[in-house]
């Protein structure tokens, strides 16, 4: 009788442990209700801005400082129409994010092999490895004068800044992924044959794609920087006018709802970059992983 009760608890554990299993593998499909979603990813950071605006209009009721150094949300509004209405709005955006995406691209195709070859290589991550990190430590608009030096006032000179600036991150993200990978992986890999560059490629980067991706969004974060930096250090009509740029020819003008329309902007664009690029695959990677089950 107690054998039988003890093989019936053993049978039930191993169903209980199925059932588990097959809960961690099912795949939420179902559409997240609309309600939901405003009320748990759109009324917080409205509710942020919000705030944000309440408290900036109470400072400038207050007087706490002079109009032309604290505008009002008002004035900064009327900015905003103002380009809109002369068509420039868009320019400004526009010319900042084609540089910085473009930027990124290219440090993104020289920043993932040279994070292969440092991983992988003893040799040249001994050479190279401290190299890439003093680089990343290093304020991206130090880059901005001898770049102009050397390319003059170009596209080319921005690109350059970029480059120094974001390739270090993407770098060192993808050695601290593979880093992390365990032994286990790589060693189960050779053994179905999975060797070279078809380890690396089914292997090795699938299973170092969460380090990878936090260094991409640090070199997203670097190549943004570092363009406004050279945006507002190197200016010439042939560059166009730019966030960083904008924000400068406010310094200049003595206007500060043009400095705080810029550097508006340079935050929206950053925000949206990361919710609809980043913030999307990062999702995708940790649900892919079991880590992420809702949202």
């Amino acid at each position: 009788m107690a054998s039988t009760d003890a093989t019936a608890k053993d049978t039930g554990d191993l169903a209980g442990l199925e059932a588990g299993l097959d809960a961690l593998d099912t795949v939420q499909t179902s559409r997240t209700p609309l309600r939901r979603t405003l009320v748990g990813k759109v009324l917080p950071p409205v509710t942020a801005v919000a705030l944000v605006l309440l408290v900036w209009q109470v400072l400038v009721w207050a007087k706490v400082a002079p109009d032309y150094k604290l505008p009002s949300p008002t004035a900064v509004w009327e900015e905003v129409r103002t380009a809109w209405l002369q068509g420039t709005l868009l320019d400004y955006i526009w010319t900042s994010v084609s540089r910085g995406l473009l930027g990124f691209l290219l440090a993104l195709a020289i920043g993932t092999p040279l994070g292969l070859l440092v991983a992988r290589v003893k040799f040249v991550r001994a050479a190279i490895g401290p190299i890439l990190s003093g680089l990343q430590s290093l304020p991206s608009v130090a880059w901005v004068p001898p770049a102009v030096l050397w390319l003059g006032l170009n596209n080319s000179m921005m690109y350059a800044v970029i480059l120094l600036g974001a390739v270090p991150s993407i770098a060192n993200g993808l050695v601290s992924g593979i880093d992390q990978v365990p032994p286990l992986f790589l060693r189960a890999g050779r053994t179905l044959g999975a060797t070279g560059l078809q380890g690396t490629r089914h292997i090795l980067m699938p299973a170092a794609l969460p380090g990878y991706l936090a260094g991409l969004k640090q070199g997203w974060a670097f190549s943004w920087r570092s363009l406004m930096a050279a945006e507002i250090i190197a200016s010439s009509p042939d560059l166009g006018v730019g966030l960083g740029q904008l924000l400068e020819n406010g310094r200049n003008n003595a206007s500060m709802s043009q400095v705080f329309l810029a550097i508006s902007l340079i935050l929206l664009v950053g925000i949206a970059i990361d919710l609809l690029i980043f913030s999307p695959l990062e999702r995708r990677v940790l649900r892919s992983r079991g880590l992420l089950t809702k949202g």
